[in-house]
């Protein structure tokens, strides 16, 4: 990236503000007219892949909808002239198709404008590059001889490729160099060597770069090292290979990571250490990396500035190297400027503040033109980094840039002045619930809009005023904080935004929640092998949330095993074995909170002897019922046999022998160390108890049943639950309810006493007794209106409490009328929005449910009126009481004919009337066909119909055509363009039996539409012998080869003999037949290899050579010779091209081209280790 590229105005103007400007500047309502504002655009510089298209965003909204523009290198991009150029529809958004050769005649700088009649915004300059992977400059290795001791340094020097390449050193076997405080790389990729050792010597240092974007990689000439060892170096004190002399500088932009580097040489070999002259390094934003050697600060800042130094020490001293670091600062905020909204005859400001070093200098544009050559206006004035504005007036609006710079880069911001005059509105919704924990802060919205600024006060329950105090906080955007909420906050809150053209008030809720509290806490369990055991977690929760509960262990989830089973207030552990020893941490979550506690398991092995059995207690006995009330009566019991683990608790149950015999209820539980228990009992019931023990092993059998003990009737306690009220047909009521139980009814001769009522009318309670059912239909009511209804539980002891009323509506009927005002704004080709005036709401004779769009297409604007066929008519259903719809999957060059009908429950109502509209033009469909005809050695004649659907006035085809091999690789393409009238053409100087493939689109001026893809061959060549000759079947070729291998063989039986005249060596046995278990694909981040794909580029030489292998030694062949393996008819598949360059993944050969003969230095590389990697 360009840092130094400074903003020039005009075409030439950059727009850049950062999301986090955007978010926070004014938002105006996009119902109000505004002038543009830039929401999205590309980054200032962007670099594309040269087989893929151009893409550069650019969005605006603003009120009318923004036009865009585009300017190319300062001047005026006509994207009309250009056929392989497009704005998409709606945005601004420029789309480059890439052809072939093309891409680098689209690189420049790019800027998109968005205009209205209130204003002009500009994007920021996009600076457009194709991303290179340029080939190693020619150049000839020298083998190095050093003496064993003395420092060395390979130097790497790769191609500056964009982005640049990532740098790493390799053998011949794709094995990374081991790389430790002795031989490091430097950022500058050279390989250093603080003291070379006999083990350095070997003849395949080979460095590697490897280009991002393209995917690429590229090796350098293999380098030869030979250590001698004769006359070794003896030890010496340290001395710095980089940097040199005693001082350096370093220079580093604030909010970059500073990089120091210091690599020493000297026997032993020295370690680095670092300090900061008169200072500390921060060590939150410090790293040491590559064995001491690299110093890194992130996020620099002023404070960073100052002396670094490192020192280098051996056993025979130290060396020391003084960086001098001084921190500069491209311009960065303070304060950017922010959109304006003034009332008429207000006064307000632009601030537009920035540090930097050096100090930016800062100058003021409107409408992207300078600030000082516009028209003189008394209401605006200038003062360095503020525009002061007063007395201004309705109606004017402006967007102003404001542009920082320095040497070092620059910022952009724009803010658009608007004068507006609108009463208040509030954003927030109304009615909105609020929810939160009690003693934790509460922040109620009311975000507002209005020109002046509109004053926002608080009411609670809508006649207690809030102010700033103890309590309370209205912050400067009207939200109303609550510093700590108690239950007594809870309540309805109502905001009122007011200015001098008007008042608007909201009401939103807030409910305050108690918290949620693990109140009975597990606790420590100490379980032997092979026994159960469990931990307790008891939640108490606001009774309107609802908890979850999970268990973790030693905080990761639980096994996937059935031994672990979780309850509603626990967790229990069936079997227990080593495996479940461990912390258990129970959690229970709401929608609001959380509350968590652990306890340790530890498992024990069992005590050989005396052998302690633990079992099930004993069923109490002797259960004795005394102190007989109406409702109560004292029950006692006599324990069983604990059998080693104490009784927890005693569980109480009931039958009840009238209404549910031989049904037993959980009655209430008592601590194990109670025998007695007073109980509290229903009427009309028939009683008879019995107890459950449990220990921790488990619940005993139940004891026998006590003796059976009535209750006296009464009124009933409870009314019936869920009752409700819902109209089923017009005229009519249906009130249902959830029935007592036997249990419930307290007594004999149950019924319901069932009253309604027309809500808000005058007229008395209607009633009517029923029994034996539940529910009850009112006949005869009006449609579609709210009663109240209470349902009451009798019998013939009395009347259950009196009933809260509910709220029901009566049967709905169909909609009477159909929306007014229908309009269609279309925005594309297959996008339209629908609004129409919504019904009024008596008018709907119910529940409103929402509306249904019913739309089909008429008919083409291609096609006459008789032409036009009625396609199946489209349904689009909006809940709410909407106003507005899309419209999606529309067809365009289209006319079509809608009509809106509302509904209710009941059904829909009458059509709107009719509404046509018409669509625009899009991209047309894939031609309907596409044959081959009429064959001859070198021609072939293609005829294709036109597209089913054209979607627009037809402009023309493109065809694309390009041979293809018996390998089914693709050879080069080449373009043609027809007009709309030509369906047939003849293609001539082809190749004789030759397969080509054919793709063939149709265009309108919105573009290209889908390809038609035919192959066909040209007509055989039975004149002239083929030459594309296999060289591989060819009978002196093989007799070459056999020669050859034969040739090998007797060589190796010769090396074999001489190696064994002498006896017997030991071998490291398939040393040389693994590979580095490191290598592994190639990950973006550290230079190791990954998924390669093939580059077909015109101007750099990347073809793969398929299927050659190592030579047996396993070193790269040095340039002794120019000669390529696939000049002799081998290697022709090799995963190498000839300069070195590093290529995988083809889906077929390709042919040699002319340019494999090219100046590159690199040799041809070994690739049988590289099968690895693909």
């Amino acid at each position: 990236m360009d840092r130094n590229r400074k903003w020039v105005p005009g075409f030439g103007a950059v727009l850049f503000i950062f999301m986090s400007h955007m978010t926070s500047a004014l938002e105006v309502p996009l119902d109000l007219p505004q002038p543009p504002t830039i929401t999205v655009q590309s980054p200032k510089f962007y670099v594309f892949d040269p087989r893929d298209n151009i893409v550069i965003h650019c969005e605006a909204k603003g009120k009318p909808q923004p036009r865009f523009s585009w300017t190319r290198n300062g001047t005026h991009f006509d994207v009309e002239k250009d056929p392989n150029v497009l704005i998409m529809p709606g945005v601004g958004t420029l789309v480059i198709e890439i052809r072939g050769e093309m891409s680098e005649t689209y690189e420049g700088t790019y800027q998109c404008i968005a205009h209205n009649e209130h204003g002009t915004a500009l994007s920021n300059n996009i600076v457009v590059r194709q991303s290179r992977s340029p080939l190693w400059s020619k150049e000839r290795n020298v083998a190095i001889v050093v003496q064993m001791g003395f420092s060395l340094v390979l130097q790497c020097r790769p191609p500056a490729g964009l982005p640049p390449p990532v740098i790493f050193w390799m053998d011949s076997t794709f094995r990374r160099l081991t790389q430790d405080k002795r031989i490091s790389q430097a950022l500058n990729g050279d390989l250093y060597i603080s003291n070379t050792l006999p083990e350095d010597t070997r003849n395949d240092y080979i460095c590697f770069a490897r280009f991002p974007s393209t995917q690429t990689i590229q090796q350098k000439q293999p380098v030869s090292v030979t250590v001698l060892e004769s006359n070794p170096e003896g030890e010496r004190p340290p001395g710095f290979m980089t940097p040199l002399g005693a001082t350096s500088t370093k220079m580093v932009l604030r909010g970059d990571t500073l990089n120091l580097e210091c690599i020493a040489e000297g026997l032993p070999t020295p370690d680095i250490t670092w300090q900061k002259e008169g200072g500390e390094l921060p060590s939150s934003r410090t790293s040491i990396n590559n064995f001491q050697k690299l110093l890194k600060i992130s996020d620099v800042s002023e404070a960073d500035a100052g002396d670094y130094r490192c020192t280098a020490s051996n056993s025979l001293g130290s060396a020391h190297h003084i960086i001098k670091v001084t921190v500069k600062a491209a311009p960065f905020w303070i304060s950017a400027p922010r959109n304006l909204i003034l009332a008429p005859n207000e006064t307000g400001m632009l601030t537009c503040r920035v540090g930097g070093e050096p100090k930016p200098q800062i100058e003021w544009f409107i409408n992207g033109a300078p600030l000082a050559n516009a028209p003189m206006d008394i209401s605006r004035k200038v003062d360095s980094d503020t525009v002061i504005f007063s007395n201004v007036q309705s109606g004017s609006s402006a967007v102003y840039q404001c542009n920082a710079s320095n040497e070092f880069g620059y910022l952009m911001a724009n803010a658009f002045v608007s004068v507006l005059a609108e009463p208040p509105r509030v954003l927030t919704p109304s009615n909105y619930e609020y929810q939160v924990i009690s003693n934790n802060p509460a922040l109620l919205h009311c975000a507002s809009f209005g020109s002046p600024i509109p004053t926002i006060t608080w009411f609670k329950d809508s006649h207690t005023s809030i102010n700033n105090d103890d309590s309370y906080v209205i912050h400067e955007n009207g939200t109303l904080e609550i510093l700590v909420a108690q239950p007594l906050n809870s309540g309805k809150y109502t905001c009122i935004a007011t200015n001098n053209l008007g008042i608007k008030e909201n009401h939103v809720y807030l409910r305050v929640k108690e918290p949620t509290r693990i109140i009975k806490q597990p606790e420590y369990r100490e379980v032997q092998k092979g026994m159960s055991t469990g931990f307790e977690c008891t939640v108490k929760h606001d009774s309107s949330l609802v908890p979850t509960m999970t268990w973790l262990k030693d905080n990761r989830e639980l096994p996937d095993d059935k031994r672990f089973k979780v309850t509603k207030d626990g967790l229990t552990i069936k079997d227990v074995t080593d495996k479940d020893e461990g912390t258990y941490t129970c959690i229970v979550n709401t929608t609001l909170d959380q509350d968590s506690a652990s306890a340790v398991l530890s498992i024990v092995e069992a005590t050989p002897t005396p052998a302690i059995v633990y079992e099930q207690p004993d069923p109490p006995t002797d259960l004795e019922l005394t102190d007989q009330a109406e409702r109560s009566v004292q029950l006692t019991w006599t324990p069983g046999d604990e059998h080693n683990s104490p009784t927890q608790k005693f569980l109480i149950q009931y039958e009840d022998l009238l209404h549910e015999p031989r049904v037993w209820n959980n009655l209430t539980e008592v601590p194990g160390t109670s025998t007695t228990v007073q109980l509290h009992l229903s009427p009309y019931v028939y009683y008879s108890f019995r107890v459950l023990a449990m220990n921790q092993v488990g619940y005993s059998q139940p004891s026998q049943p006590s003796h059976q003990y009535r209750t006296n009737p009464a009124a009933p306690d409870v009314n019936p639950s869920d009752v409700q009220a819902v109209g089923t047909e017009p005229g009519n009521l249906v009130i249902s309810w959830t029935p007592l139980t036997g249990f419930q009814s307290n007594g004999p001769g149950l019924e319901y006493r069932v009253q309604w009522k027309q809500k808000d009318a005058d007229e008395g309670w209607s009633s009517q007794k029923v029994a034996n059912v539940s529910h009850f239909i009112v006949s005869g009511t009006p449609i579609y209106v709210p009663y109240e209804i209470k349902v009451q539980a009798l019998n013939d002891y009395g009347s259950g409490p009196e009933p809260e009323p509910v709220t029901g509506f009566s049967g709905e009927g169909l909609p009477l009328s159909a929306p007014d005002n229908v309009h269609v704004t279309v925005h594309n080709g297959t996008l339209a929005e629908v609004h129409w005036e919504p019904v009024s709401l008596p008018s709907v004779q119910g529940k409103l449910q929402g509306y249904k769009v019913y739309y089909y297409r008429k008919r083409g604007l291609h096609e006459e009126e008789q032409e036009a066929h009625q396609l199946e008519e489209n349904v689009l259903s909006f809940s709410g009481n909407r106003s507005e719809g899309r419209l999606p999957g529309l067809q365009p060059y289209s006319v079509y004919n809608l009509f809106i009908r509302v509904l209710n429950n009941k059904g829909e109502g009458p059509p709107s009337p009719g509404k046509t509209f018409e669509t625009p033009e899009g991209v047309p469909g894939p031609p309907s066909f596409l044959n081959a005809v009429n064959p001859s050695l070198d021609t072939l004649t293609l005829e294709w119909g036109p597209p089913l659907n054209n979607n627009g006035r037809l402009a023309g085809y493109t065809l694309k055509y390009q041979p293809v091999n018996t390998t089914s690789e693709l050879g080069p393409v080449k373009v043609m363009t027809f007009q709309a009238n030509e369906t047939t053409t003849t293609l001539g100087n082809l190749n004789a039996s030759m397969l080509y493939r054919f793709n063939l689109s149709a265009r309108t001026i919105k573009g290209s539409g889908p390809i038609i893809v035919q192959e066909a061959f040209t007509a055989m060549d039975t004149a002239v012998p083929s030459r594309q000759v296999d060289i591989a079947t060819q009978g002196w070729f093989i007799g070459l080869m056999c020669a050859i291998a034969l040739l090998i063989l007797v060589l190796l039986i010769v090396c074999f003999i001489k190696r064994n005249k002498g006896g017997k060596y030991p071998v490291k046995e398939k040393e040389d037949a693994h590979q580095d278990p490191e290598i592994q694909p190639m990950k973006e981040d550290d230079g190791t290899f990954g998924e390669y794909r093939s580059m077909e580029s015109d101007t750099e030489d990347h073809k793969p050579l398929k299927g050659s292998r190592t030579p047996s030694n396993g070193t790269v062949r040095r340039d002794e010779s120019d000669d390529s393996l696939v000049d002799y008819g081998e290697g022709g598949d090799g995963q190498f091209n000839e300069d070195g360059s590093f290529i995988g993944q083809y889906s077929g050969k390709k042919e040699k081209d002319t340019h494999e003969g090219n100046e590159s230095s690199e040799a041809p590389s070994p690739v049988n280790a590289m099968n690895s990697f693909v």
